[in-house]
Formats: C-alpha cells, structure tokens, sequence
C-alpha cells in the first residue's frame, strides 16, 4: 500500500478501503467464505453451537508476548473453549484512528492470521471504520465467535462439593506485563504475557475422557473473579491454598509495588477448572504436555465451608477471605 498511515478515506467505502481491505484483510485471513464477498457469511451449522462476542482496547497495542491481534483471536477463541466448543467462525471488526501507521497494523493482522492457525478457526466477516485522529487510541478491535458444541454440559451450575480446583498455569503474567510496558518499567526478566489460544488443551482434555464440571479463562479480574462467580452461581464454598498458587517472582514483586494481589490481576492464557478430584492427576497429566500448562495445579477444593465465598489458606496456616476485585483495578487491559 502506498499510504504509510490509516487516513479518514480508508474509511469511506472507496479506493482506498477497497485497498486495504484486500491489501490486508482479505489476504492474511484467506478462505473460501471469506472471499465470496458477500453482506453475510452462510455457514453451516450442525449439533448445539456456542456464540460469543468480544472487544479489545488494550494499550499499548503491542506488548511483551503479544498485541491487540493476538488477543483478539485468543480470547475469541478461548470463550468457545471454555465450553467445551471447538472454535469454527470468527467475525473481526477495526474500529481504526486516523493516523495509525499501516506498518503497525500490518504487525497486528498478521499476529491474528498466525493465531488463528492454532485453532483452526476461519475469519469468515467482518467490518472496518476509520474515526478521526483522538478519537480510538489507535485502534479498538470488536469479534464474534461460532464454535461447535464436543462437550456439552461445562457451567458453573455443576460444580458439586468435593470438586478439585485446578489452575493452568502461573497467574497474573498479562495484567503484569502490560503494567510494566504501559509504566515503562524495566525488569533483568523474561516476563511476557501468558497470551494463548487454549482449544489444543481442552480438545486433550475432553479426548482423555475427563468429567469436566466448570470451565473459565481468567481475564478481567483473574483468578479471583473467576472463583468468587462460582461461589455465587453454584451456591457453594471454595477453599484455595496459597502456597499451591503458582505466581512468578516478578508478578509478585510488581504487585507488591502497585499494591495489587497476584489474584486479581488478568491473565489472557490461563484457565481454572473444576472436576472431580479423582480425576485430578490424569488432568494434570493431560495439561502438563502443553506448553501454555506447564505449572498446572491443583489449588484448592470445592467445600461448604462460606457458602457463596472464597476461602484462602494462608502460608501460616490461617484463613482469609478472597473477594472479588473492586473497582477498576487496571483499565485498557484487554
């Protein structure tokens, strides 16, 4: 494209959207429904099908261990997941700011299209608006997700006491990460976000047989909105040890400056489940030969201890409550 940034006539339904729509888009996100060109894209559709829809305005677009577009496609992706559908159909709508440079946006399409490979899934609609410069900080992503129902039955309603809690890996890697580029903080580590499309490891879990309960990625929020929805929808307890929690040295020690609980940040890689307990360790097993599960454990159990709360064991032995996050505690994180 001979444009070296976004003007307001990419937006004006001429030459030039025509330009970058084909240029970009229809180039890294090729397939067979995408190039009918049509107002609609016809599916077919067979069994129960899970929809979701998403938004992405993280900043800054572009952070250690992935960008809005990765993002994008990952978290997408990963609310089919969590219900145990394979993700088939993806819609992708740029709301984009006058001014971008096409350089960086050619970066963010790019990272979607090698995204989607992981999954499989197809980029089959999908919409472009250019607003005027200060008006979208760059850019803003919006997407839709179709996906095919292999495990029906995955929700919070089927929690049951005894239940094993289990952890994917590490928490707070993306809320961390993203507070460190956003503050220009510079760390003698490798911290990145934990930016992953999760369906390979569901697929294996589901394959392996395992009776999973409830499924969620912790985004917003983190570990702990996600089990404290629990508590609440299942109208049961849970108990979490800390010392099971894996958090990595720089998550802790960046909360500890913020002041900020590892429990609250977000994650964008890392999902909790609950399942019987005695399946517990051939989950583990299952997860373990993924590379985005490589802490993956056990970190508490379902009880009737606080019902509709959370109980944390301390190092010490002692009991607190883990509430929910208050507030905005980090906004522009996804």
């Amino acid at each position: 494209m001979k444009d070296k940034y976004i003007q307001l006539s990419h937006g004006g339904g001429g030459e030039e959207m025509n330009q970058l729509i084909k240029g970009m888009f229809f180039s890294a996100f090729d397939n067979e429904v995408l190039r009918q060109e049509e107002d609609a894209a016809v599916l077919s559709l067979s069994n129960q099908t899970a929809f979701t829809t998403d938004s992405f305005t993280v900043s800054p677009l572009i952070f250690n261990g992935g960008d809005i577009g990765k993002l994008a496609v990952a978290g997408t992706v990963n609310d089919l997941a969590m219900m145990g559908a394979q993700p088939l159909y993806l819609s992708c709508s740029f709301i984009l700011e006058e001014g971008l440079a096409i350089e960086t946006l050619g970066t963010i399409v790019e990272s979607m299209a090698k995204e989607l490979q992981v999954s499989g899934a197809l980029v089959v609609c999908g919409d472009t608006k250019v607003v005027p410069r200060g008006c979208a900080d760059g850019i803003f992503i919006n997407t839709a997700g179709l996906g095919q129902l292999r495990r029906p039955g995955i929700s919070a309603h089927q929690i049951r006491e005894g239940d094993a809690i289990i952890v994917s890996r590490d928490i707070g890697c993306h809320g961390a990460t993203v507070l460190m580029n956003r503050e220009g903080l510079e760390l003698s580590s490798d911290l990145q976000s934990d930016c992953a499309t999760l369906w390979p490891v569901v697929e294996a879990l589901i394959a392996a047989g395992i009776d999973i309960h409830a499924m969620r990625d912790a985004t917003r929020g983190g570990l702990s909105a996600v089990v404290n929805e629990w508590a609440r929808t299942a109208g049961i307890g849970i108990t979490l040890d800390e010392k099971a929690i894996p958090v990595r040295d720089e998550v802790r020690g960046l909360c500890e400056l913020y002041g900020m609980e590892p429990f609250d940040l977000a994650n964008e890689g890392t999902f909790v489940l609950a399942l019987p307990a005695e399946q517990a360790e051939v989950a583990l097993a299952v997860m373990r030969h993924f590379s985005c599960c490589p802490e993956a454990a056990v970190i508490g159990c379902v009880d009737q201890r606080q019902i509709g709360r959370v109980l944390l064991t301390t190092p010490w032995g002692s009991l607190r409550y883990l509430d929910a996050p208050q507030g905005e505690l980090l906004p522009r994180i996804c």
